[in-house]
């Protein structure tokens, strides 16, 4: 387990180094957007560790490696309209607002208890690009999505969210104990599957 950082900058210096951050606007955004500000009261000591950590409900801020990893994958871009499913903490909201600064980003999050901690953590910073549901379904009249996050593992792809993602979107999303990247071209879905990880279930 790799861990013991000080800081956020330490962090985001561990993920480059392990060759899992690449892109500019997303490592700008990890290095705006503080973990700290998402995690429990309690586990502050632990926020720049790369683990999991669980955030109430039995549910977790995803390891920083695997939430960089997911993010490259995706490629959000800075006009996206993005859906973030299973927003749980907002940390991957926070960070996909930073990079979406000319779009937006919708959060739903099933678990009605942590749809309050995620706000109050987004009040940190100043987004005006942000809207989060407490939701179990895609939110009505948002129209198609360029980007879609998904931070929960589903049984099998979700036939809903492919529906949500307009042509030529990205949708990232683990299935079982994989990643996969999902990409629409016209009627045809491109995927790519990445082995090895672990999520809470997909409700």
């Amino acid at each position: 387990m790799f861990g013991g950082f000080k800081s956020n900058r330490e962090l985001v210096r561990h993920l480059i180094d392990r060759g899992v951050l690449k892109s500019e606007n997303i490592i700008e955004a990890f290095l705006k957007v503080d973990r700290a500000d998402f995690v429990r009261k309690g586990f502050i000591d632990s926020a720049y560790g790369d683990f999991p950590l669980p955030i109430g409900e039995g549910q977790t801020i995803s390891q920083p490696y695997t939430v960089a990893f997911m993010l490259e994958l995706l490629k959000p871009e800075e006009d996206n309209l993005i859906l973030d499913v299973g927003c749980g903490s907002c940390w991957t909201t926070a960070l996909l607002a930073t990079i979406a600064k000319k779009g937006k980003v919708i959060g739903v999050e099933i678990v009605e208890e942590l749809v309050e901690f995620c706000k109050n953590n987004l009040k940190k910073y100043n987004f005006d690009n942000v809207e989060i549901y407490h939701a179990d379904k895609i939110p009505p009249n948002n129209g198609k999505f360029d980007r879609i996050l998904v931070s929960a593992a589903a049984k099998e792809l979700p036939e809903e969210l492919v529906n949500a993602m307009k042509d030529e979107a990205i949708m990232v999303i683990p299935i079982q104990s994989s990643i996969f990247k999902v990409e629409k071209r016209g009627s045809r879905l491109l995927m790519e599957e990445h082995y090895g990880f672990a999520f809470v279930e997909l409700k």
